[in-house]
């Protein structure tokens, strides 16, 4: 068992959380139940599965929980795509969440390599 709080890929996560909430308060108000919605759980997603996984009793099981973390990166960055398109985001505002996220991503990529090698995977 892991503390989530220590591990600076959930207090990474955590910031980017806090800026897409800012981001989002900017959408269309007609987009709280669409994108912005879809956007901010997501994001929420991430640190949340990190938590849980940290928590969990098994090092298979955080890389499991790591791995679902990884795939809601994934799902953000498609939608921060569709929100630049439709012009919800500033260019600038969107390379610089997604620089966040690509890290955030890194990270949990390393995360699961260091886990499967200590597991012989």
């Amino acid at each position: 068992m892991n503390n989530f709080r220590k591990l600076k890929i959930w207090e990474r996560s955590i910031e980017l959380s806090t800026d897409i909430y800012r981001t989002t308060n900017q959408f269309p108000k007609s987009e709280l139940y669409g994108i912005t919605s879809q956007i901010r759980r997501a994001v929420v997603s991430i640190s949340s599965n990190i938590a849980e996984g940290a928590g969990r009793q098994s090092q298979k099981e955080f890389v499991q929980f790591l791995n679902i973390a990884k795939g809601s990166c994934y799902e953000l960055e498609t939608q921060l795509l569709i929100s630049k398109n439709l012009k919800f985001i500033e260019e600038e505002d969107f390379r610089n969440l997604e620089e966040k996220l690509v890290q955030i991503e890194k990270m949990i990529y390393a995360l699961v390599k260091k886990l499967n090698k200590e597991l012989n995977y």
